[in-house]
C-alpha cells in the first residue's frame, strides 16, 4: 500500500511476500526432493514484477545455485504464448528441474506450467501451494491467505485514519511447503521420507 504526499514523497507499508529471500530455500529444496539435479531452469517474467523485484530475485537464484552446486538456466515468458518456447529452450538445455518465480501471470497460468512441467519431464516448484495443487511436484512460501487477511487489517486501519508511513512492513510468518506425491510418481521420483515429515501437506 502506498500513500503518495507530493509526486515525489510517499509512504509505503503494507505486508512483505519476502520473494526475493525465499528463491534460494526452494532451490534447496527442490535439490533434497531430485538429489541428481545438476541443471536447473528459472522460468521468470519480465515486466510481470518491479524491475527492483526481478533483479533481486535473480541475484537470489543465482547466489543459492552456486552455493548448492547448481547451474541455472534463466528462461523468460512474458506472457503464455511463450510457454512453448520457453519449455523448448529447457529441455535443448538439458534442465533436470524447473523453478518457477512469482508473478501474477504465472500464478494464474499455473496449470498449464504444471502440465507442461510433467510433459517434459521437469520436476517442477512454484512459490504459492496454488502451484502443487494445481499438479506442480513441489510448492514452498508464504500461506497467502493469511497474507490477504492481514493487508486486509492495514486498509482497516487507513481508513480509519492512520498514516501508512506509521505502520510498519510486516513479513510473513506462515510458510507452507506442499508436495505432490501423484505428480512425482508421474515423474519416476521418489521423494526423501524426511522431506516428506516436514511438508505442511502432502497430496496423494
Amino acid at each position: 500500500m502506498v500513500a503518495c504526499l507530493t509526486a515525489r514523497v510517499c509512504n509505503v507499508t503494507g505486508v512483505s511476500f519476502l520473494a526475493p529471500e525465499l528463491v534460494g530455500k526452494r532451490l534447496e529444496l527442490l535439490k533434497q526432493a531430485v538429489p541428481g539435479v545438476r541443471r536447473v531452469a528459472v522460468l521468470w517474467p519480465p515486466g510481470d514484477v518491479p524491475e527492483r523485484t526481478a533483479k533481486d530475485l535473480l541475484k537470489g537464484a543465482e547466489l543459492a545455485a552456486r552455493a548448492l552446486g547448481l547451474r541455472l538456466q534463466l528462461v523468460e515468458a512474458r506472457g503464455p504464448a511463450d510457454f512453448d518456447l520457453a519449455f523448448s529452450e529447457m529441455t535443448t538445455e538439458r534442465a533436470d528441474a524447473l523453478s518457477v518465480l512469482t508473478g501474477a501471470m504465472l500464478f494464474h497460468e499455473r496449470r498449464r506450467l504444471a502440465e507442461l512441467a510433467e510433459k517434459n519431464r521437469l520436476p517442477a516448484v512454484y512459490p504459492w501451494r496454488e502451484g502443487a495443487d494445481a499438479g506442480g511436484l513441489m510448492a514452498y512460501g508464504p500461506n497467502l491467505a493469511d497474507l490477504y487477511r492481514r493487508a486486509a487489517t492495514y486498509v482497516d486501519k487507513i481508513l480509519r485514519g492512520a498514516k501508512p508511513g506509521d505502520l510498519p512492513i510486516e513479513q510473513p510468518t506462515k510458510f507452507e511447503l506442499v508436495i505432490n506425491l501423484k505428480t512425482a510418481k508421474a515423474l519416476g521420483l521418489t521423494i526423501p521420507q524426511t522431506l516428506l515429515q516436514r511438508a505442511d501437506q502432502v497430496i496423494q
